[in-house]
């Protein structure tokens, strides 16, 4: 599948650290559990830490296909605790556990990911590799952050506090097309 790339800077992009491609050895994927893509953009538009920046992918895969650059890979973007400054992170639209995502009743995310959506993943996966020497590992968030959290709904009750990509991502499917290890 060619890919079309649509590069939406975030406002604070230039803020964020640079770093050498050589240092990228592993991608994370993520979902955005919130309803669409506007949604997702003004999450990661918000302004969160001292340095002016906010939490955010570097790449947004839309449940038609598109494939929109957030953020360089050349860059680091905070989208995974502890893994920051060797990752690409890449956010598939999915509502996940939106809007109670740490209700202990509502764990458990049920949104198929569309055939559209992980076969433009396969081509950003493949663009990855070509553009990252030493890109070779792939992760979801659930596999990296598992802190708990009380829930929301009974604060004697732990959750996790990530589960993205969640039950419904195909890894099955993904990790033989990637030509890239799962870390767990």
């Amino acid at each position: 599948m060619p890919l079309t790339l649509h590069d939406q800077p975030l406002p604070y992009v230039d803020r964020l650290p640079e770093r050498p491609a050589e240092a990228v050895e592993l991608v994370v994927i993520h979902c955005t559990e919130l309803p669409d893509l506007a949604m997702a953009r003004e999450y990661g538009e918000r302004v969160l830490h001292a340095s002016g920046t906010g939490n955010s992918g570097h790449y947004y895969v839309d449940r038609d296909g598109a494939v929109l650059r957030y953020v360089p890979g050349t860059r680091i973007a905070h989208h995974v605790r502890g893994h920051n400054a060797n990752s690409i992170g890449i956010e598939l639209v999915n509502a996940g556990r939106y809007p109670d995502w740490f209700d202990s009743r509502r764990q458990t995310m049920t949104e198929p990911y569309p055939a559209a959506q992980i076969d433009a993943l396969l081509a950003l996966l493949a663009r990855l590799r070509d553009e990252f020497p030493r890109l070779r590992l792939i992760a979801g968030h659930e596999d990296l952050d598992t802190d708990l959290m009380p829930a929301s709904d009974d604060p004697a009750r732990q959750i996790r506090r990530k589960l993205d990509p969640g039950v419904c991502f195909p890894w099955d499917a993904v990790v033989p097309a990637c030509g890239l290890q799962r870390l767990r």
